[in-house]
This record gives structure tokens, C-alpha cells and sequence, in this order.
């Protein structure tokens, strides 16, 4: 969502690092190339204008402009102000003294409210604090089926009032289910509110008697990052009915252009506390703004990689890999089972580019093909149990054989067993190798 203002600012700084010195007109110059990459980015001319003026402001301090590198002193710069542009610290969700904790969902319709709730408990589950969905959206056709369904797939309660023919109040349905998170001691409630395909008076008059009866601690505004600045015009809208509590900005794994998560705050005060990174219940993440920052400045992201892998990797997992690596049995088994995990963190090229350093190196359209790694899978998967953990057993009439059934040639089947090879040797020398050449890392394996 971010490529196109990264390789904007990433094009900027490369032209100030190479100038050495740098004068008040070079900050200007790029100050204003600055500006219509935020534009362009769909960043609203407010938000846009006050960003630059900021950076401006402390990039030509005489301290600035004397130091030894003065375009990494401005880059830190224009760092720190997109971490504030964005919200400054992460801002976590608050729970109340007494549960349970309501957290109510609002948004125009088609925003992803519904699927966000699921995914929220989802998330709270995790961290331990049982959750009851209430189904508050009696006008969508199917909206509290696919809440049910949900529930189901998280083992969940859902509290549903009425029928699609015969639909209670909101209100009620809201009440009632606060009640009875109480009555079963349930630590949070999480309400699916209705939404229209425009804002009308209607409608916020129901959401504001919602919140009148039930007191919820965190109003989130539910928005589809695909919108562009109209998202942050909507946010207002409601922010100014509801004094919404923060923002829960879906589809952060499109091709957008990303204006409304850099426009929001600034617009509404309401931090961004998570982000939909994919359609799976699992890919909801908080909110850090310095880290976006530092992707979008092409610096990496390291922690949210590191948190990533420990999500996936318990320690006695992480163990029993280490124990392989150390004694060197390493097998095909385990290379399969490690890709399959790998795949789970999302794309390869996305990971890649979390990487501190390696965002810039790669080429603009770099993009490792999902169909290598399903190759891979294939061949695999077309060996018996002998020859994965044993690949000296693989002579040529067996590798025929495994390309037949994986419907790959001999010469793929080759170069898989090459590189797995030398990803044993890798892992040798992570796994407790004594000095030597750090190991390449053989992507050719997804070739």
C-alpha cells in the first residue's frame, strides 16, 4: 500500500545524500517534492501542508544544515514527524475497571465491521479475555448469520435478538446482551452496529442511543483503507456524532494508496489502534505507527517480523529446530514444514522488505512467485517418507518418478535437492558452525 510514497521519499533523500552540503533552497526544493509525494499519496492538503511545514521548520536549524550528514539528520526528521502524523505512540485498546469491557464497532456499510468484530475477539481471545459478540445490525440481509458463523469458527458466543422478518430494536439487542456477558461473566463485549451506504441523520441517532444505554468504553470507527480520503472525511462525521475512541482501518493489504491511515489522526484526533492485513481471522495487527514509518522510509521492520515468527513458533518448537540444526538432520521434512510456516507470516516479498536495508536494495517490481513455493511443496510431497529424510536415496529413476507426480520436470526436482543441500550447509553453520563466511540464503530453492 505504501510502495509508491516510500520510492517518492526514498528518491528525494537518495538526491539530498548525494549533494553533501546542503543549502536552505535544497530543503526547499525538496520540502516541496515532499508535499506532492503526500498528495500524492492521498494524504489530505491540510495534514500534507502542516507535515512539511514542521519538517521545514527543524530541518533548516543551523544545526541541521552544519552537521557532517545533514540529509540523515533530515531523514530522521521527516521520521519522527510520520510517526506523529500517524499518532505518535501505539495506542492499545482501554477496558474498563468493572467488566465487562464494550468495545462497539461503527462504520458505513461494506467497511468490514462485521468480519473486524470477529476478528477483534479473535485477537482478545488470545490475550485471554472471553468475548461475547452481540449482533446489533438487524438491516444488512445475513448480517447476524455471518456474525454466528464466525462465533462458531472462534468458538464464541453470539447474542442475537429477533429474526431476519421480525428484528428487535438495536438498542435492546445491545442492552440486553451486556446483560447477559454479565450474567456469564464475561470479561468483554463486542457490539456489530448497523451501517448505511451514506451517512444519514437516522442512523446516527440509533448509533448515539446505543452508546447512551450501554456506555461502551472504546467507540472504534471501522474504515476501508481502499477509500482513500473519503475515509477520513467519514471518520469526522461520526468522530463529531460519537467522539470516536480510535480506528480499525481495513484492507492495509491492498494497493491503495494509503492517504487515510497518514490523514485520520490529524483529522480526528482518533489514533489508529489495529489494521486488517488479509481476509483471514487471523490478520488483524496493532497499530504501530513508528514502525510504519520506518517501512515507508524503507528502513525495515524488524519487530513486527520478530512478533510474527513468535506468534507462530512456541519455544519448545523453536527448540526441537535448534536441536536438528545442531546434530544436522535436517530434513526434507523439516524444509517443508518450515516453508509451510514461513507462508503463514504472508508473503515472501513482503518479508523481505521488513528486513532493515533490503527494501532498498531489491528491484521495484521484485516479487518472489507463489507458484515457485507451491512447486516446491509438490515435489516434495511426491516423495515417500525414506527419500525426504534420506535424499542420497535419490537416483535418477526416483527422480523421474517424483517429477511425474508433482507434474514438474527432473531438472526442477534437481535443483530443489541442490539447494536443499545447501540449505542443510546454512543451517549447519546457524546452528552452531564455527567461524567461516556467513552463509548465503538459497533462494534459488523457490526458483
Amino acid at each position: 500500500m505504501f510502495d509508491q510514497l516510500s520510492d517518492r521519499l526514498g528518491a528525494i533523500f537518495s538526491r539530498l545524500s548525494g549533494r553533501g552540503k546542503i543549502g536552505e533552497s535544497d530543503v526547499n526544493d525538496a520540502m516541496r517534492e515532499v508535499r506532492i509525494a503526500l498528495l500524492e499519496a492521498d494524504v489530505s492538503l491540510a495534514a500534507a501542508k502542516a507535515f512539511v511545514s514542521r519538517v521545514k521548520e527543524k530541518a533548516l536549524g543551523a544545526d541541521v544544515l552544519a552537521s557532517l550528514t545533514p540529509a540523515q539528520t533530515i531523514v530522521k526528521i521527516v521520521h519522527d514527524e510520520l510517526v506523529e502524523l500517524l499518532g505518535g505512540a501505539q495506542a492499545r485498546l482501554q477496558f474498563s475497571d468493572a467488566p465487562p469491557s464494550i468495545i462497539m464497532l461503527v462504520g458505513l456499510q461494506g467497511s468490514g465491521k462485521t468480519t473486524q468484530a470477529g476478528k477483534l475477539a479473535l485477537r482478545l481471545k488470545e490475550q485471554g479475555r472471553r468475548t461475547l459478540l452481540v449482533a446489533a445490525d438487524v438491516y444488512r440481509p445475513a448480517a447476524i448469520a455471518q456474525l454466528q458463523t464466525l462465533g462458531k469458527q472462534i468458538d464464541l458466543p453470539v447474542f442475537a435478538l429477533g429474526t431476519p422478518e421480525k428484528a428487535e430494536d438495536p438498542v435492546k439487542i445491545a442492552r440486553e446482551g451486556v446483560n447477559e456477558a454479565r450474567r456469564l461473566g464475561i470479561s468483554t463485549v463486542i457490539i456489530d452496529t448497523a451501517g448505511r451506504l451514506q451517512i444519514d441523520d437516522a442512523l446516527m441517532q440509533e448509533l448515539e442511543r446505543i452508546k447512551a444505554a450501554v456506555a461502551p468504553k472504546e467507540i472504534l470507527f471501522v474504515a476501508d483503507a481502499m477509500t482513500g480520503q473519503e475515509a477520513t472525511n467519514v471518520a469526522k462525521a461520526f468522530n463529531e456524532r460519537l467522539a470516536i475512541t480510535g480506528v480499525v482501518l481495513t484492507k492495509m493489504d491492498g494497493d491503495a494508496r494509503g492517504g487515510a491511515a497518514r490523514s485520520i489522526f490529524s483529522e480526528t484526533g482518533a489514533p489508529i489502534k489495529f489494521v486488517g492485513t488479509g481476509e483471514k481471522l487471523a490478520a488483524l495487527e496493532p497499530f504501530h505507527p513508528d514502525r510504519l514509518a520506518s517501512r515507508i522510509l524503507g528502513m525495515g521492520d524488524v519487530l513486527t517480523l520478530i512478533e510474527k515468527t513468535q506468534n507462530l513458533y512456541s519455544q519448545e518448537q523453536a527448540k526441537t529446530l535448534e536441536q536438528k540444526l545442531r546434530k544436522n538432520s535436517f530434513t526434507l521434512d523439516d524444509f517443508l514444514e518450515q516453508m509451510r510456516q514461513m507462508k503463514k507470516l504472508g508473503s515472501m516479498t513482503d518479508i523481505l522488505k521488513m528486513i532493515p536495508g533490503v527494501s532498498r536494495a531489491l528491484p521495484k517490481d521484485f516479487e518472489i512467485p507463489e507458484g515457485d513455493m507451491k512447486r516446491v511443496e509438490a515435489i516434495i510431497c511426491s516423495m515417500t517418507l525414506a527419500e525426504r529424510r534420506n535424499p542420497g536415496l535419490l537416483n535418477g529413476s526416483r527422480r523421474k518418478r517424483i517429477a511425474i507426480g508433482s507434474g514438474t520436470q527432473v531438472s526442477d526436482v534437481n535443483r530443489l535437492i541442490k539447494n536443499f543441500e545447501g540449505a542443510q550447509k546454512m543451517m549447519k553453520q546457524l546452528g552452531g558452525g564455527k567461524g567461516g563466511k556467513r552463509p548465503r540464503l538459497p533462494m534459488g530453492a523457490f526458483r
